[in-house]
């Protein structure tokens, strides 16, 4: 019950009127509620960023934006990584999506957590707990993850810096909706790329 209540109050109403309540706080704000977005999965990514613009600026927006996505996914990966032999996460490690990204990790690391992190909708998490607990190098994760977060928060913050320009030009609403859709489809062919380049590898292994 009380999870229900916190996704019905993300609202776009209630989380700008808590930016600009705590705006005072400086960037401290808008870096907290992107840097939770590891921990609280239900926070809309799109809304916070976007709203991170609208509030502090493209540029300071963009800046708050990447550094609280980018460093809630380092700490969650370094977290995983810790306590990756710790019995609850190898069993978690068995679920088929989780396992999967493993693979997928182990064989492509760098470029399957860049290419997911170019979109805003995605399975972050497991993003996370596979690229953790498959062992990844820490500077290879980094890089792919900065790097792709760059493009995808400037996107978005690019969109939310100007609100009113929806209201003056109605019909980009469907631009947004369109990056949105073509943001899903990204994810399910890189995710389906990926699956197949594991099984024409675990092919080629076979004597």
């Amino acid at each position: 019950m009380y999870a229900l209540d916190v996704i019905s109050w993300l609202t776009e109403e209630n989380l700008r009127g808590m930016l600009e309540r705590y705006r005072s706080l400086g960037p401290f704000p808008g870096i907290v509620l992107t840097f939770m977005k590891s921990f609280v999965p239900p926070l809309p990514t799109l809304l916070i960023v976007g709203l991170n613009a609208a509030v502090y600026g493209l540029w300071p927006g963009f800046l708050y934006s990447w550094i609280g996505l980018v460093a809630g996914c380092l700490v969650t990966f370094l977290i995983i990584r810790k306590i990756a032999s710790q019995r609850f996460l190898r069993k978690w490690a068995q679920r088929p999506k989780v396992a999967r990204g493993m693979e997928w990790v182990q064989r492509s690391g760098f470029s399957y957590v860049f290419l997911l992190s170019l979109f805003p909708v995605g399975p972050f998490v497991v993003i996370n707990l596979a690229a953790g607990l498959a062992g990844m190098r820490l500077r290879s994760y980094l890089l792919a993850l900065a790097a792709g977060k760059a493009i995808m928060v400037f996107a978005v913050s690019y969109i939310g810096s100007d609100a009113g320009r929806f209201i003056r030009n109605p019909a980009e609403v469907l631009y947004v909706l369109l990056f949105v859709l073509l943001s899903l489809w990204g994810v399910k062919s890189i995710e389906g790329y990926f699956s197949r380049l594991s099984h024409s590898g675990g092919r080629r292994r076979k004597p």
